[in-house]
């Protein structure tokens, strides 16, 4: 941008000059086209602080002041500090539940086997399970993240390629959103620095739309920008957004935290215990290098050691009221290895009532999950149709994609094995239908060719045998 141009748009800006996202854009003027947006940095820094052990408010603890009788100051006493990584224990379950196994994808469409069959290549490709697991634990610490679907050009095979990239306040990304008043996303930014020559580091910002890309880097004065269409047709970001998991029980976190570092520093006090001597005896003590145990006591003299009767019950009490709060307000089941061993060997459906809380969370998050997953597959679909394979786009196009979400734990194999064998016998189920719910088989397709193919074998050799009867000697 030329030095009159952002004079020019300065003093727009003064006399109350109102531009849209696009002008704006199209102007350069980047610093305020990313003014006009939500910026999520702030609240997820916030909430990363209280995530991150090293960052928890106990941390922040100031040790003790040593003065002798006149106040005149002697030496720092350290006070403990111990944070309790709650937060991490809470998400990772949360997680658990919702994408420990990887979503389940089925062909709703006919006529579609060569888009679906490449979908799940692609699917395999891009890691989509491990990038979906990332963005989700970042959205339950931070409360945002988002996954950039980004196209590009293999240098080795000049082929298009897609790539996902995972966006989180933790790896150093900044997001921005504008949203319509039906909350539906019409642009996103991604901002970030890279070092660049002279070791020199630089702001970027990458806007996105549904029709166009700029690239925007911070120069000497201004921006430079790059534009370009969008060969996507939408815009290439999965936005999550929630609040943190832990966010309801971080006081709580915090109340448990302070009273456990306390209670550390009172026993780190009292622990070696003090003698406790009349005056009596003083003179009849060993010196500190001799190793004598013996103390001849006149009378009246007493030797003993004080020690520190404690309030230990109501504080544990306390610790396990806190405890238990946390993780029932947080939806969290206990699974400690002492409450777990007690359980014995339980059926899913046994585990999946212990875990009863985590499946409420996670049912919730399909809410908005069920969302995530249908714009997935629909960026997907424009994806491989516009930029991939725009060969078989009109199939691509067809291509209908189902979504089930799968239990953590699997099902009881002998149950469901049992109860679809019983619904084949009866008549109420297919055999492709039959084969399809096997969680033995994994290539349906194949399977049904192969049972075709061995029932015709299984039939020509009934029919030849019945010929060889037909022409045996009778008696």
């Amino acid at each position: 941008m030329s030095i009159i141009q952002t004079i020019s748009n300065s003093i727009k800006a003064a006399v109350g000059y109102q531009q849209s996202f696009d002008e704006l854009l199209a102007a350069h003027d980047v610093s305020r086209a990313v003014a006009m947006m939500t910026c999520h940095s702030d609240k997820a820094a916030s909430y990363l602080r209280e995530y991150e052990v090293s960052t928890h408010k106990v941390m922040e603890r100031e040790d003790r002041a040593v003065k002798d009788k006149k106040g005149n100051f002697l030496r720092w006493s350290k006070r403990n500090k111990i944070p309790i990584p709650y937060q991490k224990f809470i998400n990772e379950i949360s997680l658990v539940f919702l994408y420990g196994r990887p979503v389940k994808w089925t062909q709703l469409s006919d006529g579609t086997d060569y888009a679906y069959s490449y979908y799940k290549d692609l699917m395999r490709d891009i890691r989509f399970d491990s990038c979906i697991r990332e963005a989700k634990r970042a959205a339950g610490a931070e409360g945002v993240s988002a996954i950039l679907y980004h196209v590009f050009r293999d240098e080795n095979t000049n082929k298009p390629r897609l790539l996902l990239n995972v966006l989180s306040k933790k790896n150093n990304d900044d997001i921005y959103t504008i949203k319509d008043q039906y909350k539906r996303l019409r642009a996103f930014a991604w901002g970030y620095y890279l070092t660049e020559q002279g070791n020199r580091t630089v702001h970027h910002v990458d806007v996105y739309t549904a029709d166009k890309i700029y690239r925007c880097k911070r120069g000497n004065i201004g921006w430079e920008v790059n534009t370009y269409d969008n060969p996507v047709g939408k815009i290439p970001v999965l936005l999550f957004e929630q609040d943190p998991e832990h966010s309801d029980v971080q006081p709580m976190i915090e109340k448990v935290e302070n009273s456990e570092s306390v209670e550390a520093d009172v026993i780190d006090r009292f622990a070696n215990p003090a003698m406790v001597a009349t005056a009596q005896v003083l003179n009849s003590l060993p010196k500190q290098e001799e190793e004598a145990k013996l103390f001849i006591l006149k009378e009246g003299g007493s030797l003993s050691y004080l020690t520190w009767n404690d309030a230990s019950e109501s504080k544990k009490n306390q610790f396990e009221r806190l405890d238990k709060h946390i993780l029932s307000k947080s939806f969290t089941p206990n699974i400690d290895f002492d409450n777990m061993k007690s359980l014995g060997n339980l059926s899913a459906k046994a585990i999946r009532k212990v875990m009863l809380l985590a499946v409420i969370k996670a049912e919730k998050h399909k809410e908005k999950h069920d969302g995530y997953m249908s714009r997935h597959a629909s960026l997907m679909i424009a994806i491989m149709g516009n930029v991939l394979d725009y060969i078989h786009k009109a199939e691509f196009e067809k291509l209908n994609l189902g979504h089930e979400f799968q239990e953590p734990f699997g099902d009881d194999v002998s149950d469901l094995l049992a109860d679809i064998s019983k619904q084949f016998n009866d008549g109420a189920l297919s055999r492709e239908t039959y084969v399809e719910l096997s969680y033995l088989v994994k290539d349906v397709k194949g399977e049904m060719e192969r049972i075709k193919t061995e029932q015709a074998e299984n039939l020509a050799q009934q029919m030849a045998l019945q010929r060889m009867d037909a022409f045996e000697p009778t008696d």
